[in-house]
């Protein structure tokens, strides 16, 4: 039942293009388990759920790699690309595997096979494009929780933020979202612009701040503006080196960093493939518009493969070449032997077939253990032993140097080709079942030649190097009657890391022996393990303990952290706010003051009491007190508007009321004379606040 849910799990992710296991599943329980039913809830049609009791062949999707871009990004939504067949297809593979759990006998399911069948699976590859590529996914980050939004893409930025605030209640108004790609990042701005084009992913992370009534402003375009001159931390993983750790400003490109690397390691920027750009990024990107933080870890591979060499026509040559001890034998010129155009006039003699499976003087280790594998398998046939291709020193690390769970024996096979045992020992020991199982599971398995003396000498050169010069000795003093020979070498806890050998299989034994002989090794070196493996555990336990408390604490210090940084600068930004607002005073106390100054010196001089046509004018002010002054009946009302203002009552703020008849002196011409308007020889006019 188990597989059968794995299954169905896998088509209905197929189908509907839902990453989210946990939201498939959810979708799978409640249609219990039922694909047709669960894919009827998520991609509705107009007809019932379709069943097809009969498999639809589709074509294969094509593969990842056939869309990776050249310079080593991915294009956005690479994980979610359609393949040449369209959600139809897939619809139906899943339907075929689906049908094979259901019992197709039923009369209800034989009954809605003819016509819901065409008339539920779209077959328009546009429409079954759109299917999986028309919905996108927002995770949006606020205070510490998660909160996942679907949305079709041609909704607009102001449908993402009013579905935001249904979440989490913070209004359109005050929501600054970070996250979006920096090219688009001024288009992010606008209530109007549709999500289908900002150059989203299928699933994206944002950032929801809330601007609160303090004035805390925390817009990604001003950020990006402080990054240009801030120094990024760049941590490269490459595949086999150590890690490179670089230093550069903000305002490097990307097209930049790939230079350095390629100065640093002599990495082709073609050849570098780079995991780790945020989506959007392109070579004219710099570092501070990529959205990386100040510390950013890479991973780094190249793509360049080295041409073949010679060497494998060599080694297939040396397959096929007569085994002697003459220097006719050895020839090395094999391409030039077969292209020669030689005329024999008598056949040549029949030569005996290969006794060697590494040619006589092998450069290397890895080379001549490669051809070892290669002969072995031409000559013996399958099925055969797995060997390990490589040197010794790299089998030795496989084997031995591991933890105490995952360590293996290190079995050593040494073959000579003019032993009389070898074809016995090959043909049926180490084709049987049981001992290529055994050399699977417990060991593993490397093979060498020791026919040539040269290739016995760098043979034991390294045995010496890599286990001890008792191996080596070992080694050496088995005799040509006693060949092949497998030693089995391990690594206990009381030799630290020191290998030895624990037990020497010579040829000249049985299948049931050597398999005893494989099995009784294995357990007497397991039960040395066994104290090592409690020590790893209890140490792995305490690790753990370790590493949590760790993770706590560095938690909770960012946390701290991060409260004391939105302080700070909420802090800094109410301080910015009062200087604004003061300097604004300010600037407002300087242009009423320069008004009022303005309007006294343009006052024209008080006439006396005993001079003759004169007019007093008393102004009450909304506190109830009042201003006094004498005009001459031919001053206009332009000179008492003034004498208002020059008493610090703006125009612009009061109006001047006549009290009988009431009228509104400051909606008059103010050119017309006190005498026209009949405010003489005493008039009291009231002041109030627009």
């Amino acid at each position: 039942m188990s597989e059968n849910k794995d299954e169905a799990l896998t088509s209905f992710q197929s189908i509907t293009g839902i990453d989210d296991v946990g939201e498939a599943f959810s979708h799978l329980e409640a249609a219990d388990w039922n694909l047709v039913e669960a894919l009827s809830r998520v991609i509705p049609h107009e007809d019932a759920p379709l069943t097809s009791p009969h498999p639809i062949l589709v074509p294969e999707p094509p593969a990842r790699n056939a869309v990776e871009s050249t310079n080593g990004f991915r294009p956005p939504g690479f994980d979610e690309m359609p393949g040449t067949s369209n959600a139809s297809g897939f619809f139906a593979a899943a339907l075929q595997n689906q049908n094979q759990n259901l019992n197709l006998n039923q009369p209800h399911i034989q009954q809605r096979f003819p016509t819901q069948l065409t008339s539920s699976i779209n077959l328009d590859p546009a429409s079954s494009q759109n299917n999986n590529q028309n919905v996108i996914t927002f995770n949006i980050h606020f205070n510490q929780q998660l909160y996942q939004l679907r949305l079709p893409s041609e909704a607009t930025v102001e449908q993402l933020k009013r579905k935001i605030f249904a979440e989490t209640s913070v209004p359109v108004c005050r929501q600054a979202i970070r996250g979006w790609p920096p090219s688009k990042a001024s288009d992010a701005q606008q209530l109007g612009t549709r999500l289908c084009n900002l150059d989203l992913s299928p699933e994206n992370e944002l950032i929801l701040v809330d601007l609160t009534e303090d004035g805390f402003m925390d817009t990604e375009q001003d950020e990006v503006t402080q990054r240009v001159d801030k120094d990024f931390t760049i941590f490269i993983q490459f595949e086999s080196d150590p890690p490179l750790t670089l230093s550069l400003p903000g305002r490097m490109t990307v097209q930049e960093v790939k230079m350095n690397v390629f100065d640093i390691k002599s990495i082709p920027v073609r050849h570098q493939e780079w995991t780790g750009w945020p989506n959007g990024c392109d070579n004219d990107t710099t570092l501070a518009q990529s959205g990386i933080g100040l510390s950013h870890r890479f991973a780094v591979r190249s793509t360049e493969r080295s041409a073949p060499t010679n060497s494998n026509q060599h080694n297939a040559f040396d397959v096929v070449t007569v085994d002697s001890e003459s220097s006719t034998d050895e020839f090395e010129d094999a391409t030039d032997f077969n292209n020669a155009e030689y005329i024999f006039t008598d056949s040549p003699p029949a030569q005996p077939p290969n006794r060697h499976l590494i040619p006589n003087d092998t450069d290397d280790e890895i080379s001549g253990s490669t051809q070892f594998v290669e002969n072995y398998k031409a000559r013996y046939g399958e099925p055969c032993p797995e060997f390990f291709v490589g040197s010794l020193e790299n089998a030795k690390q496989l084997a031995c140097l591991r933890s105490a769970k995952e360590r293996k024996l290190l079995a050593i096979y040494l073959h000579h080709g003019k032993s009389i045992l070898s074809n016995v020992f090959c043909d049926q020991l180490m084709k049987h079942e049981s001992i290529i199982q055994t050399f699977k599971e417990k060991f593993v398995l490397y093979g060498w030649d020791m026919t040539y003396e040269s290739n016995k000498d760098m043979f034991l050169s390294s045995l010496t190097a890599c286990i001890s010069s008792n191996a080596s000795l070992t080694a050496r003093n088995i005799k040509l009657d006693k060949l092949p020979a497998i030693m089995l070498v391990g690594k206990s806890r009381q030799l630290g890391s020191n290998c030895e050998v624990l037990s020497v299989i010579h040829g000249n034994i049985g299948l049931d022996d050597l398999l005893t002989r494989l099995i009784e090794t294995c357990e007497m070196f397991e039960e040395q393990l066994q104290v090592e493996i409690r020590q790893e555990d209890e140490r792995a336990a305490r690790d753990q303990v370790k590493a949590e408390q760790d993770m706590a604490y560095q938690e909770t210090l960012q946390a701290d952290m991060a409260k004391d940084a939105a302080k700070r600068q909420k802090e800094a930004a109410q301080l910015a706010e009062r200087k604004r607002m003061e300097s604004e005073r300010a600037e407002e106390d300087a242009r009423r003051e320069s008004i009022r100054l303005v309007a006294q010196q343009s006052l024209p001089q008080e006439p006396s009491e005993q001079e003759t046509g004169t007019s007093k004018i008393r102004v009450r002010k909304p506190t109830g007190d009042f201003l006094e002054r004498r005009f001459f009946i031919n001053n206009n009302l332009q000179d008492l508007l003034n004498f208002v203002t020059a008493n610090g009552f703006l125009i612009e703020e009061y109006k001047l009321i006549s009290s009988w008849p009431r009228r509104d002196l400051t909606a008059i011409e103010s050119s017309q004379t006190l005498e026209s308007l009949k405010l003489y020889p005493q008039e009291t006019v009231i002041l109030e606040e627009r």
